[in-house]
């Protein structure tokens, strides 16, 4: 017989697949084994239905064959076969799917709704045709169920194919490829490797449910004392492990074949905080094992970094990291989702944002979250340990979508409380708050021993207040963000408009300011450029001054922003804000009534440089500090 030709659409279509479809060359044998996979399904679908006794699931298998010399890699099963017909139809075809007209087929069969016949997978057509990414030349020989003949299809890819009978004894299909010869940038070879062979195996098939063996080389050691020697032998070999953990039942996993699972499957040497297993029937059906790591990956918070969960079908790895399953402030959680609800474009690299996508993505989100809280209340030693390596990805995530998502991530948060010195979450101190307290007070420094010196952190601790504090770069840009939780605002308590107090209090203080208006204005311009305003508080307990800020940009939001590249030169709106009953303004008022303005300057100009130490930043002019000092000693 002679050769035929692709059809020219076919022809296109193959050129381009080997060119441009796949973008990893290593897929080709997870293609050809779940051909395999679906070839024996077929044909224990077709056992039933026929009721055919003869034919036993536990005699199905797939092998694979390399051999160095002949530059061969074979892929067998002894599933259903194809006749002449079939090979015709389905390899001269391109994007021809049997197993897609199959499916349809036994779809319709009311006998046929096993739940397994969702597990045949290649629905598309193309995967057989990733081989001659590696291959230049493809033989398919192939005896069908029921049939006494056997025919071979030969390629060597677009210049099209040939069908002529064969002799083969068995049912099913043997591919065997001839693998291209290596060049610079292409080592086809390493496919015919022990070991690379089982790597893949391992990493997109391990969980197909037949046994794929290979010959393998082993050694033992023969004979005693003198005689005893090392030979090499061969054995057959299963090479996939069939059952994933994911679908065993509960009872039987311990959490110690989880640990090891994960530590062998995500490269880590710490067994995870948590595992999370969840499976779902519906409008998206999927099963779910996800892992909370213990410890943030070396480049967690670089842009190497990558997120995803891997997508098996079948037990069949179709992606390594599919991103679009997670949202970014969930992305330290490893694991998998196991649907067969998504759909998956020509190559099944890639995936179509489809309704079904989404479900799963909204899903796992909520059970993440459910399962954090839960972690939190059950087990909050270990919580914190997993907060203080992930924490402030939570931060970003309330940051990053403006708030929107603060009702999924705000009771997730834990910040170091002033009254109980540990960390709490912003649930535990609402529950603390007096009935009269408008806000969750809060105040942001470099360190907690910085935050716990600064006057007004000690004036609202000797008031009672409850203060957390801040001491990661993300913090107040977080809760800005928030504006709020449970409608009560968070406030700063460096923040220039905190209103608590009594009516009677705040109108003494506004008197006092109206009546110091000289002072103050004196005050102000002796440091005129570096505080917007001056004014008298009674929010600053012993301490004599403060620095507080008017706006959006707190003293410490401004150290972030101009520690970033190109943002320099960022300033908050500062106040200077004096304590009247203090040693210090009682002498620079007083210098200024006996008109010694020389002198109350130099006492003005200090206690600035003192507030701005206090809260964490550099003076301008260190050297004219100095003199002040000098100026001041006799």
């Amino acid at each position: 017989m002679g050769k035929k030709q692709f059809k020219a659409e076919s022809k296109r279509l193959l050129d381009l697949m080997i060119n441009s479809i796949y973008t990893h060359k290593e897929i080709f044998l997870r293609e050809l084994i779940s051909n395999g996979s679906d070839a024996l399904d077929k044909l224990y679908y077709q056992s039933l239905k026929s009721g055919d006794t003869g034919i036993k699931r536990s005699d199905f298998l797939i092998e694979i064959v390399p051999d160095k010399d002949a530059r061969t890699l074979v892929v067998r099963d002894n599933g259903i076969g194809m006749t002449k017909e079939e090979l015709e139809k389905d390899l001269g075809t391109i994007a021809k799917s049997g197993t897609l007209s199959f499916k349809d087929e036994m779809g319709k069969d009311e006998g046929a709704k096993d739940k397994k016949l969702n597990d045949i997978i290649g629905q598309f057509g193309v995967g057989f045709y990733s081989a001659f990414m590696v291959a230049d030349r493809v033989k398919v020989t192939s005896r069908a169920y029921g049939s006494d003949e056997a025919y071979v299809w030969e390629s060597k890819g677009t210049d099209g194919y040939t069908v002529e009978p064969a002799d083969k004894e068995n049912v099913g299909t043997e591919i065997v490829l001839h693998l291209k010869e290596d060049t610079p940038d292409d080592k086809y070879s390493e496919y015919l490797e022990e070991y690379r062979i089982r790597d893949l195996i391992r990493k997109y098939s391990d969980y197909i449910h037949y046994p794929i063996k290979m010959m393998v080389t082993k050694t033992r050691e023969t004979g005693e004392g003198d005689d005893k020697k090392t030979e090499e032998y061969e054995e057959l070999e299963t090479l996939n492990s069939m059952e994933p953990i994911w679908k065993r039942q509960k009872s039987k996993v311990k959490t110690e074949d989880y640990n090891e699972y994960y530590k062998s499957k995500f490269m880590d040497y710490q067994d995870p905080l948590r595992v999370i297993r969840t499976s779902v029937e519906g409008v998206s059906s999927y099963t779910a094992l996800l892992f909370i790591p213990s410890h943030t990956p070396f480049d967690y918070y670089t842009k190497q970094y990558e997120k995803g969960l891997q997508l098996y079908s079948s037990g069949v790895m179709i992606m390594d990291k599919c991103k679009e399953l997670l949202p970014d402030y969930f992305n330290f959680v490893k694991g998998l989702v196991d649907s067969q609800d998504l759909s998956l474009n020509i190559s099944r690299e890639m995936l179509q944002h489809d309704r079904q996508l989404l479900n799963i993505e909204k899903n796992l989100e909520k059970k993440i979250k459910k399962e954090l809280k839960k972690f939190m209340d059950e087990d909050r030693e270990g919580y914190e340990k997993f907060f203080k390596e992930f924490g402030n990805q939570l931060k970003y995530g309330i940051y990053a979508d403006y708030g929107m998502k603060k009702d999924v991530l705000a009771d997730l948060l834990l910040f170091t409380s002033s009254k109980e010195d540990r960390k709490v979450s912003l649930d535990e101190y609402i529950d603390r708050m007096p009935e009269d307290q408008k806000y969750i007070y809060y105040a942001a420094g470099e360190t907690e021993d910085k935050i716990k010196v600064m006057p007004k952190t000690k004036a609202a601790a000797d008031k009672g207040y409850e203060v957390l504090y801040f001491t990661d770069d993300i913090d107040e840009f977080a809760v800005k963000m928030m504006h709020d939780y449970k409608e009560k605002e968070f406030r700063s308590v460096n923040d220039d408009a905190n209103d608590e107090g009594s009516d009677e209090s705040k109108e003494k203080l506004k008197k006092l300011n109206e009546d110091n208006k000289d002072l103050l204005d004196f005050i102000k311009e002796t440091v005129k450029g570096k505080v917007s305003e001056v004014t008298l508080s009674d929010k600053l307990g012993e301490s004599a001054a403060s620095l507080s800020t008017k706006g959006e940009i707190s003293i410490e939001m401004e150290k972030t922003l101009n520690r970033m590249p190109g943002s320099q030169g960022v300033k908050a709106e500062r106040v200077l804000e004096l304590n009247p009953d203090s040693d210090v303004f009682k002498n620079i008022a007083k210098r200024f009534q006996k008109d010694d303005k020389s002198r109350a300057a130099v006492y003005t100009r200090l206690i600035l440089d003192q507030a701005v130490l206090l809260s964490g930043l550099e003076l301008d002019d260190p050297s004219e500090m100095a003199k002040d000092i000098d100026s001041l000693i006799d």
